[in-house]
């Protein structure tokens, strides 16, 4: 019997076509999902199914590049990878290019070459040693643009390197930028552009007059610029970039200048219609595409912000918040915690329990970040094992006296350099906690917790806040270990010591299981 072609998926309830298509088996471990849903953003079948079409090539080339695992880049595939960014980044640029000042020219052969060693010889003063590092920053900067955007390059086709083939990959992207930026800087300095460009390049006439606003303006434009300019995490890139995928097929076509505030409207309410929770949609969907059109308003592509006042009450109905675990629910946690071999339903919810640091955190952490600062054993969250929230995220926490008990420092020690939980494979972004987070929601609701307001891993944060609250924790130092943040200027100033911190989390009484 022939297998049934794939095709659009009508909702029963709002009429959308949608994109329906089983992972297979196989792949369900590298895309972390079971299925792929992508609406197709029309109600007319005609048009579903050239969409259709369109968004099953692009996923199943995706698929086929995983099935084909880990790929060794040649030095050419590499630069065909990197060669379309070329083009937009000229196209950044190309109408004011002495405004290019992200990438600088000067250091950009310098970008993953061998750097020299510092040596101070004879007669050489300091200063003449540091001046042979003039720039050195700016190149560490740009280097970490290039992984970050081959990473991108590679995790969105599906592609998967080895940090060798990231870094070849990167180093081609720098190739390419800086070839691209020369040629703007060859515009800047009053060369004609027919001298630069001598073949109709990235869209563009060979005209000096400006782009009229009354053109079309991509939205991949907008979010490639404000991606270059804010270099957010890969994730954020691929999460927000998704969304306005998702606007693209809703609207039917992808000019951001004829984006109205009524069709944002329109397409809130579509999402309410498909049942998005209204925090859903103002957090991950009205909120990135405001973000962006804003950066284009900023810098002068678009006139107004058409998502401007475009918003939805995301305040949380009685019942729904969040809320901490409960003494039972944590003590059931923390006692099928002790009987586990896995490392990683062993300790990750200990950690949470006893320090309130975030899955993603806990699930990053090296043996080098577990530390005796003063006689004190700590944790050290710190951007070197992984990103961080925010920059208050960054921060020691002293590790509580039921953890060692418990016999942490022993697990943690043992552990050679590197990750304290090597068997936790990253995801698509390099993350460990992604995966962390699916390991121990699938532990704690197996346990029997099913509370909808019950978070697997972010309920031990609302618990240690709670319990602090309990036992007259300094509310600053609180907010230190947690990596909540200063609330004014005067949070900023002086340092938190760690005898401190180790005082007021020894307020926190261990559990009697």
């Amino acid at each position: 019997m022939p297998l049934a072609m794939s095709r659009p998926w009508k909702h029963p309830k709002t009429g959308i076509y949608w994109l329906r298509k089983r992972v297979p088996d196989e792949l369900v471990g590298l895309v972390g999902k079971r299925e792929e849903l992508r609406t197709l953003g029309t109600r007319d079948p005609a048009v579903a199914k050239g969409r259709h079409a369109a968004a099953l090539a692009e996923v199943e080339a995706k698929w086929a590049n995983l099935r084909a695992g880990l790929k060794v880049l040649t030095e050419r595939e590499a630069l065909d990878l990197a060669a379309p960014l070329g083009d937009w980044w000229i196209s950044q640029h190309r109408e004011n290019p002495s405004t290019q000042a992200s990438w600088r020219t000067e250091y950009g052969e310098r970008v993953f070459a061998p750097q020299p060693p510092l040596v101070l010889g004879n007669g050489s003063s300091l200063e003449a040693v540091f001046a042979l590092r003039e720039g050195e920053i700016e190149v560490m900067q740009m280097e970490r643009w290039c992984l970050e955007a081959a990473t991108e390059i590679s995790s969105s086709r599906g592609i998967q390197l080895d940090d060798v083939g990231v870094r070849l990959l990167a180093r081609c992207v720098a190739r390419i930028i800086q070839g691209a930026s020369l040629k703007l800087k060859r515009l800047a300095d009053g060369e004609p552009e027919a001298a630069v460009f001598p073949f109709a390049h990235v869209g563009h006439t060979t005209s000096s007059a400006p782009t009229s606003n009354k053109q079309p303006l991509p939205f991949g434009k907008v979010v490639d610029g404000w991606t270059a300019e804010r270099r957010p995490a890969p994730k954020t890139v691929y999460e927000w970039s998704r969304v306005f995928k998702q606007l693209i097929a809703f609207l039917g076509h992808a000019d951001a200048r004829a984006l109205t505030g009524d069709d944002l409207i329109r397409w809130k309410a579509a999402m309410v219609a498909e049942g998005l929770r209204p925090k859903t949609i103002q957090d991950a969907k009205l909120a990135p595409v405001r973000a962006i059109l804003q950066w284009g308003v900023d810098n002068k592509l678009l006139a107004v912000n058409a998502a401007d006042g475009v918003t939805i009450d995301a305040r949380g109905k009685q019942g729904e918040k969040k809320r901490s675990f409960t003494e039972e629910e944590a003590k059931i946690i923390l006692r099928a915690a002790l009987k586990e071999t896995d490392p990683v339903r062993r300790w990750v919810p200990w950690i949470g329990a006893y320090s309130g640091a975030r899955v993603s955190e806990i699930c990053q952490l090296r043996h080098e970040d577990i530390v005796e600062i003063e006689g004190i054993w700590c944790l050290k969250v710190m951007p070197e094992a992984g990103s961080v929230k925010t920059s208050g995220s960054e921060r020691i926490i002293p590790i509580h006296p039921a953890l060692e008990a418990n016999g942490f420092i022993r697990f943690a020690q043992k552990k050679k350099e590197g990750p304290i939980f090597p068997g936790l494979s990253p995801d698509k972004f390099g993350k460990r906690g992604g995966n962390g987070t699916k390991v121990i929601g699938r532990f704690v609701r197996q346990l029997g917790i099913k509370d909808a307001r019950v978070s697997p891993s972010h309920s031990w944060r609302h618990r240690i806040k709670t319990l602090g609250r309990r036992h007259g924790l300094a509310k600053d130092i609180l907010e230190a270990m947690t990596g909540h943040g200063s609330k004014s200027v005067a949070d900023t100033y002086g340092e938190f010591p760690v005898e401190a911190l180790y005082r007021e989390l020894c307020r926190i009484p261990e559990l009697i299981l």
